[in-house]
């Protein structure tokens, strides 16, 4: 199948069908990036006990790794750009299974402060990698599937954390949380070997691939002239407040469960709910997120996470349970869409997507570092989770605003590509 279009899967045909093995060994990575960042917060009680740390403490701690996120996602980008996805992706497997080992043998605060940050070098490959692979080996008709597909990995990494942490390793490793987060980490450099194996670059038109052809230097020239694009604009800011809340209640959850007096094993079974549901979200989500309903739905989104945090914080029993599985279907369903937004931005396309995901995640992770840091803060000094959730849910009424003004940029944007006519949009070219 061949196009000549940016947004066209690669030309040749036979890595048209090579697209799926290279999906599936990207489910891989993205798996074990799931699996080691979840292997802490099940074991929060624990960890924190045997090294002396506090509750804001460990909230910093799970906020280290996308403090160094914030800083590596935007080089990343442009060297995936630069070097292609086979070599990027194994050297961010291989990051995030060292991040893993190092965390099994932290002896105190800043050594496993440190070792957590290690796994802001490698994630940025993935998940910037992950988007990139998407918008040059799939068309537009079968990005939907793939990203949906692709997103499950993570949250199934982090099932398989909380189930598995303690209720099987701790008991099998005689309550070791050190050798159940190394087991982790040899999980992740079996998916590191297993993608290297597998992927392969694909050979694309000049107009659809810079892999190989521009030096590092010319690949990081993009990033100002997409930061004037309005749409990315907004997206970034969006990025900010839906990470924010995303790592913030899912790296605390086993331990606000834990408050309501549940033990750590139930704790852990329980924080599956809502990955388990945000599995069938991401599932479901992209194939309906036709782009005259994305911005309807992701306002729906917004406010209902914001209605679930406030479930969380307010009930138990059955209410919470509810409160979870609202909390699942709205938290994994917003970052497909925006990704489906910022791909097919035609300042973006297959040739740009790594230097935008670059500056989505880069964004992202600043939320991602506030999130955790700011529930642990609030928790020391109220006692406990509800004050944490609920600006959490004040978030997610800003969010929907903020996603409104999206859609009038998104507007903004076409009428002025079709009164155009074939002429150059207001929107800066790339």
């Amino acid at each position: 199948m061949r196009t000549g279009s940016s947004s066209a899967a690669p030309s040749d045909v036979t890595n048209w069908r090579y697209r799926w093995v290279m999906l599936a060994g990207l489910w891989l990575a993205y798996n074990s990036f799931g699996l080691v960042s979840g292997g802490i917060p099940p074991l929060v009680g624990t960890v924190s006990d045997d090294l002396g740390l506090s509750r804001s403490a460990i909230g910093s701690v799970l906020g280290a790794w996308p403090l160094v996120y914030i800083a590596a996602a935007i080089p990343a980008g442009a060297l995936i750009d630069r070097f292609g996805l086979r070599r990027s992706l194994a050297v961010g497997v291989l990051l995030v299974a060292l991040s893993g080992l190092l965390r099994a043998v932290a002896i105190n605060y800043v050594s496993m402060f440190l070792a957590v940050a290690v796994f802001g070098l490698g994630g940025p490959f993935i998940s910037i990698g992950a988007p990139k692979l998407i918008s040059t080996w799939f068309n537009q008709r079968d990005r939907g599937t793939a990203m949906g597909i692709y997103m499950t990995a993570t949250p199934i990494g982090r099932i398989v954390a909380l189930a598995t942490a303690n209720s099987v390793l701790m008991p099998l490793y005689r309550q070791s949380w050190r050798l159940t987060l190394a087991t982790y980490a040899g999980v992740a450099v079996m998916a590191g070997l297993v993608w290297y194996m597998l992927a392969r670059d694909a050979d694309q038109s000049d107009d659809s691939a810079t892999d190989g052809k521009e030096p590092f230097a010319a690949s990081m020239k993009v990033f100002p002239l997409l930061l004037r694009v309005r749409v990315v604009q907004i997206i970034m800011i969006m990025s900010v407040g839906s990470f924010m809340f995303s790592h913030g209640f899912n790296n605390w959850l086993p331990e606000i469960l834990r408050d309501t007096g549940m033990t750590a094993t139930r704790a852990g079974f329980w924080a599956t709910i809502p990955i388990v549901v945000g599995i069938g979200t991401t599932l479901v989500i992209p194939q309906i997120a036709k782009p005259r309903y994305r911005i309807s739905l992701l306002v729906g989104i917004f406010l209902a996470a914001g209605v679930s945090a406030l479930i969380v914080a307010t009930t138990t029993g059955a209410p919470m349970t509810v409160g979870l599985l609202l909390q699942g279907a709205a938290g994994r369903g917003a970052q497909p869409i925006i990704m489906l937004v910022l791909m097919e931005a035609p300042q973006v396309g297959g040739k740009h997507m790594g230097a935008a995901g670059g500056l989505y995640f880069t964004a992202g992770e600043v939320g991602g570092v506030i999130g955790p840091l700011v529930l642990g803060v609030l928790a020391d000094q109220t006692g406990g989770f509800a004050t944490g959730l609920m600006m959490l849910a004040g978030l997610c009424v800003a969010l929907a605003m903020l996603t409104v003004a999206l859609g009038l940029a998104l507007r903004a944007d076409s009428n002025a590509r079709t009164s155009s006519a074939g002429q150059r949009s207001e929107e800066p070219s790339i």
